[in-house]
């Protein structure tokens, strides 16, 4: 075994010893009195106290204002935190604790001046409090002296700035920031863009919750920030790596600190939640035998599991080799029209090393980061592209890479995303598709989270997406030869070019037919809660009247701008709740109340509803086909006939279908968001829609039974 491999075991050892969970304490404070005896026995430092229920921990409002400016205080818990602990030995591992902190904070100025300067949450390596001239720019941290020399200074702090220092990097005078030993950031993001504004005066009045999650295993700090009684955001305001051992002493003060300069406000917090991990105490006698514990575990265990780990380090790089030797041989290297490849180097530097900032997406196939290359290699400018990460470790990665780019360069339409390029570097799989500006559809139908601001799209807009998404999935159901099925149809998985045109992304789940097959079948079912037809829930058989129940289900989204599920258990899906609309004669309806009424053309209305409710009838021979849906949406046809009341499903389908089970080639061609089925598949030849016809009535409702990814 060789040296690599023995400092893999290890560290892999010295994981299984660290992976021992330690216990929690937690701290709450729903409010701040006197008088409260854990709130007294808090540390308060300079110009700290408390009023009306809170911390103050600058002056409070019952001050002059002379009494408000430059000044500085702290709050902090009584006790120190352990917050790392070295397991054994000047080289052994250290392991750092993880915490949540979570509190509510009003940052407040009067409406006839500016706000300054800002509030942190700290990591500090005594109770001595802010030290003298902490007061303006340097928020209780450091001062002008302690500035000079900030590696000296053992503290962490994510800063809430509301006054931007010249010369300090602040991207503005509303942010958030990562403080290593210094008030200089080290990161920052700012808030402007999140409807955030961290001080408020009597305009507009806000308090704001905070979400600080420590993870101290992998090293990574996140904050999150929202408006006080709302749920915690999915996307932090920041998120950096950060190794607490590095930077703060063994035993360190958790708290808050604040400060005004000549501009003033009141940094006020108003409630407290920590959860921290504790460390076992230890006397001088325990001492004497944890370095010896400490080193003769990892020592046992990698003695016992070196056998296996070697083993199975040898299985990898026979795998990999296999993987090279693959890809050594595919049709990467020769490809007709293909784009071109491009250094690993390249497309690193575009993402600035894959940062974190820079993700677009997730999925079981790896990652997504937007990326811009610089102008050259006949580029006469800088272009932005998506660059797809490929870090699934299993033997079907390589196909799944091969067979994308294979297929998804061959693609050429104008509604579907375009593949630029691809690298391959050691077994590292990328694939580069042009950047989609406005991102994907359910960001602007939903509008949650950060994209809450976001203007609800047009009437106009949703139609010509729409128009879009079918003359897409038209190219691949009957144009491109041979057929494709997309079979994970969904809002996210459209994406907007800038001048809003719709382009049908992430084919990962999609197969590729032989010219004499029309469906195809496998052990799973592949798709997204919601979208997944009844038949394929039961029968496990794609084919196009599938790729086409998930369309009108999402016909029927970009109208009402509600989701496919719709978490009412009475009425789990779209699909139901417009069929009641339209049983109740009230159709119309079920319009995006966004829109108002007079936003939107109630005769197109009319015509996506009952297309959306004939696309996703629960029997596929009831469906319309895609040439015909193109015919709809032209107007060059009249709506669909569809009855009252949602048609019950009928299995085996109607017609009498036959299936002659036989051997397909069936490629998946890559996924912007999900991952494909690794279970063998098989193909079978079903009849096909006759033509599109009305229903028979009925009530009742079949939702789907499976749910994908």
């Amino acid at each position: 075994m060789g040296f690599a491999s023995l400092l893999l075991l290890l560290l892999c050892a010295a994981a299984v010893c660290r992976a021992q969970p330690l216990p929690v304490k937690s701290y709450s404070y729903a409010s701040f009195q006197r008088g409260d005896g854990s709130v007294s026995s808090l540390l308060f430092r300079g110009e700290a106290g408390i009023n009306n229920g809170a911390l103050q921990v600058t002056p409070d409002s019952r001050n002059l204002n002379s009494f408000l400016s430059n000044k500085s205080g702290s709050v902090l818990l009584p006790e120190p935190f352990t917050l790392w602990r070295r397991l054994g030995g000047a080289a052994a591992a250290v392991r750092v604790v993880s915490f949540n902190s979570t509190f509510s904070m009003n940052v407040f100025y009067d409406n006839e001046s500016r706000p300054g300067e800002g509030l942190t949450f700290v990591v500090a390596p005594s109770a001595d409090g802010p030290p003298p001239g902490s007061d303006g720019g340097f928020l209780g941290l450091t001062n002008a002296t302690l500035e000079a020399s900030p590696g000296r200074n053992r503290f962490v702090a994510v800063e809430f700035d509301t006054f931007r220092q010249p010369g300090r990097f602040d991207p503005d005078d509303n942010h958030v920031g990562l403080d290593i030993g210094t008030v200089a950031s080290n990161v920052t993001a700012s808030l402007a863009g999140l409807n955030i504004t961290i001080a408020t005066n009597g305009t507009a009045p806000a308090n704001y919750t905070v979400w600080i999650q420590y993870d101290g295993a992998a090293r990574r700090i996140a904050v999150y920030m929202g408006i006080r009684g709302s749920p915690r955001p999915a996307s932090p305001v920041l998120a950096s790596p950060l190794d607490l051992s590095e930077h703060v002493p063994e035993e360190a003060y958790l708290g808050f600190t604040a400060s005004t300069g000549v501009s003033f406000e009141l940094n006020c917090i108003l409630d407290w939640n920590l959860t921290i991990e504790t460390f076992p105490l230890l006397d001088k006698k325990s001492k004497g035998w944890i370095v010896p514990v400490a080193v003769a575990v990892p020592v046992a265990a990698v003695a016992i599991a070196a056998f296996f780990l070697a083993r199975m380090l040898r299985a990898r790089r026979s795998m990999e080799r296999r993987r090279q030797e693959r890809l050594g041989h595919t049709p990467t290297t020769n490809l007709p029209g293909m784009p071109k490849e491009f250094a690993y180097e390249k497309l690193r530097k575009a993402t600035k090393n894959f940062d974190e900032r820079h993700r677009l997406g997730k999925g079981g196939y790896g990652m997504v980061y937007k990326g811009v290359l610089p102008a050259d290699d006949g580029r006469p400018e800088a272009t932005e592209v998506a660059v797809k990460m490929f870090t699934r470790d299993d033997a079907e990665c390589v196909d799944d890479f091969v067979k994308e780019v294979d297929i998804i360069h061959r693609l050429r339409h104008r509604n579907i995303v375009p593949l630029i390029g691809w690298c391959n570097k050691k077994g590292q799989l990328l694939l580069v598709y042009e950047y989609m500006p406005n991102g994907s559809l359910d960001q602007h139908l939903f509008r949650r989270g950060v994209h809450e601001q976001r203007a609800a799209l047009s009437w106009e807009s949703r139609y010509a997406i729409v128009a879009d998404i079918a003359a897409g999935l038209h190219y691949v159901h009957h144009e491109y030869g041979p057929m494709v099925l997309h079979r994970d149809i969904k809002a996210s998985n459209v994406l907007l070019d800038a001048s809003f045109r719709a382009r049908l992304g992430d084919f990962g789940l999609a197969r590729v037919l032989e010219l004499d097959r029309n469906s195809f079948t496998d052990l799973g079912v592949a798709g997204t809660r919601g979208y997944i037809a009844p038949e394929y829930s039961v029968g496990h058989k794609a084919s196009r009247q599938t790729d086409v129940f998930a369309f009108g289900v999402l016909v029927l989204e970009v109208v009402t701008g509600r989701y496919a599920l719709l978490g009412d258990p009475a009425c789990p899906l779209l699909s139901d709740w417009v069929w009641r609309m339209h049983g109740r004669g009230a159709l119309l309806g079920a319009v995006d109340q966004s829109l108002g009424t007079d936003g939107f053309d109630a005769g197109d209305a009319m015509r996506l509803l009952l297309l959306g409710l004939a696309c996703s009838n629960p029997n596929p021979g009831d469906r319309p086909t895609m040439p015909e849906v193109l015919q709809i949406l032209s107007r060059s046809a009249p709506p669909p006939e569809v009855p009252q009341f949602k048609p019950s499903f009928v299995w085996p389908p109607e017609g009498g279908a036959s299936y002659d089970l036989v051997d397909i080639d069936a490629i998946t061609i890559g996924s912007l968001a999900g991952t494909s089925s690794a279970a063998s598949a098989r193909a079978t030849q079903d009849t096909a829609s006759a033509g599109f016809r009305t229903p028979n009535s009925a009530d009742g409702y079949f939702p789907a039974l499976s749910s994908g990814r």
